[in-house]
Order: structure tokens, then sequence, then C-alpha cells
């Protein structure tokens, strides 16, 4: 087995209800290094629970969930999710980034601070080594000079990418973004795409839920469509934009340009 088909996430037969509501109905997804998984579908189709599952801030009622070789979740006799240790948690936790829709930066943190903060204390690493390489990231995000600045003198764009550089300084195996561009406008929705991008094509790992079609189809290399907590459909980011198979991904992508 080649290091590109290593399977970085693989969630097998996932499912979650908030008391009587069942919001992910046996979902399993597989995500091999290199590799960009797009997730669409319907708001309330389940695309968030299923992320914030992925990234342990939801618990999965049911299912297996992996990084790698470190199993997060397996199923017991009766079908419910057990998961592993305090070890197992926090082991699992240095392996993913997760870039939210709407930034969360720590607001009186300066720019250096809120990417070097959990590498240094979390991770307890050299503050020099750190702070170099959060000072890369950030040039790297066109946002060079602008380590001094605290959150509220960016633009939301500039805030997206110090969310991006905050979640690649801790050099996870796979990078989350839930909705990265949903809070933006469009010339700013442009940039973080194009950072998105340039990350894709240096093979970065990542899981992407976006509404936006034309960068779904032309950046990630597969795609799956939830509704109503299910994967309704899933392949090729190409085929399944141009060509989908089922009535109901077609009903929703009529919904949107794809230009």
């Amino acid at each position: 087995m080649t290091n590109e088909n290593l399977p970085v996430v693989t969630l097998e037969h996932a499912k979650k209800a908030f008391g009587s509501v069942e919001v992910l109905k046996d979902i399993s997804l597989t995500v091999n290094r290199g590799d960009v998984l797009a997730i669409i579908g319907p708001s309330g189709g389940g695309k968030s629970t299923l992320l914030r599952c992925l990234t342990l801030l939801e618990t999965l009622d049911a299912g297996d969930l992996s990084y790698g070789d470190l199993a997060v979740t397996r199923t017991d006799g009766a079908g419910r999710a057990v998961y592993g240790g305090k070890e197992v948690l926090a082991e699992a936790k240095t392996r993913f980034g997760l870039v939210f829709q709407n930034f969360n930066l720590f607001p009186h943190y300066t720019v250096l601070k809120n990417i070097a903060d959990a590498p240094i204390c979390v991770q307890k690493r050299p503050k020099d080594e750190v702070e170099a390489q959060a000072r890369a990231l950030l040039a790297k995000m066109g946002l060079a000079g602008k380590e001094n600045m605290v959150p509220c003198e960016l633009s939301g764009g500039q805030q997206q990418r110090v969310a991006i550089a905050r979640a690649l300084a801790l050099n996870p195996d796979v990078l989350f973004f839930d909705e990265p561009t949903s809070a933006l406008d469009p010339e700013l929705t442009r940039d973080v795409l194009q950072v998105i991008r340039d990350l894709a094509a240096e093979r970065m790992t990542m899981v992407i839920v976006t509404h936006e079609m034309g960068f779904a189809r032309d950046v990630a290399d597969h795609l799956i469509f939830m509704d109503d907590g299910r994967v309704v459909e899933s392949g090729r980011a190409a085929d399944v934009i141009n060509n989908p198979a089922h009535e109901r991904t077609r009903a929703f992508l009529a919904n949107y340009e794809q230009a």
C-alpha cells in the first residue's frame, strides 16, 4: 500500500440522534492521504453534525471512527459507539485541524498568538520553532506583517486565512472546513477559496463542507451529497456535479450556479 492510499479518516455506520430526531443515519466514508472530500447538501441535511462528530465536538451514538491506525470509537455488542480513553482522544485531536465558518479566533490575542498558542501550550513545542512556522504560514496566506494585529483589525477573509494558518500550525493529517466562506462576501470568498485550492495542489488531505459547487467540482477528488441524514450520492466530484445520478441530487444542484 502506497502512502497516497493510506486511510487518514475512516467512519463506518455512523448514527447520531438529538432526542427523537435522527440526524445521521448509517453514514460511512473513507478519506485517503492527499484526497479532498467535499460534502454538499441542503441545510439541515446533517453535514455540520457529521463534521462535528468527526472532530469530536459531538459524540456518535453508533459507528466506528478511526484516524489512521488510531481507533477512536468502536461499536459494542449493543450497537453503541464506545470511545477510547483520554489518551486516545488527546491523540486523535492532534491528527486533525478544524476551520469554522465564523473563524473562532481569540479576539484579545494577536494574530501570531492565535496561531502559536496551541502548538506551544498543547503540543509543548519550542516557542521559537512555532513562531517561525507561524510567520511562514502567514506569509503563505498573504498576511506577512499582520502578526501583531488583533482579529478586529482584519477583514473577514483575512481572519479566515489566519484561522487556516492556525489549523495548519498543528501539522494535522487532515483539515476539516465547515462552510469556510459562508460568512464572507464574494470578493473575500475568492481569496479564501484560492488558499484552499493551493493546499489541494500541495496534496493536503481535506474534508470540506461547502455550498460552492464550482469550487467543489474543480478542487475535490470525491464528493458526497447528503440529505435527511443519509448519503444520497457519492463519487468523483466532477461526475456528481456535472452528471448526478439521483433525482434528489439533480434537484439540489439545479439551484446553484456552478461557474
